[in-house]
């Protein structure tokens, strides 16, 4: 399967054409700054950076996380397909695989913490540390994640 997926027609399109890589890796890089961005700018603000923002406006900045993420996940799908033998034993793309899964998973779970509770944490004018403890950690998986993405590019499967 991974042999025939690698040996479609898109795929030695994107593998050969002069624009197909580039624009490709262009769009996933756009993809994963904005993912990266705006969970840094939502977990930043509630770490407690960012006082002019209030935490009900942050709700705001998810609808453009979802697209970031759609164009990261399609981008990058457009470019596993080039080398889906190759990446399938690359240990540091399995490992960004795991963090862009968990990554995703817990900013779901952010987005329904800050939908349900911002409210609160303006009227108080602070975030629970249960929640800074957690958007901390949604930090740190979305910053492995690019940091393993890096990795793939330069070690491939070793």
């Amino acid at each position: 399967m991974l042999e025939w997926l690698e040996s479609t027609q898109f795929s030695a399109l994107v593998r050969s054409e002069l624009w197909g890589w580039p624009v490709a890796l262009t769009l996933h890089a756009l993809g994963t700054a904005v993912v990266i961005g705006f969970v840094l700018i939502i977990g930043l603000r509630l770490l407690g950076l960012f006082e002019l923002i209030p935490y009900s406006s942050l709700n705001r900045l998810f609808p453009v996380i979802w697209a970031g993420l759609a164009l990261q996940l399609l981008s990058g799908f457009t470019l596993w397909m080039t080398k889906p033998t190759q990446y399938v034993a690359d240990v540091a793309f399995l490992l960004k695989i795991l963090l862009v899964v968990v990554g995703t998973i817990l900013t779901v779970s952010l987005y329904g913490t800050v939908m349900r509770e911002a409210a609160s944490w303006d009227a108080k004018k602070a975030v629970s540390s249960r929640a800074a403890t957690f958007v901390a950690a949604t930090l740190v998986v979305w910053c492995g994640a690019l940091v393993a993405g890096r990795l793939t590019a330069y070690l491939g499967s070793i």
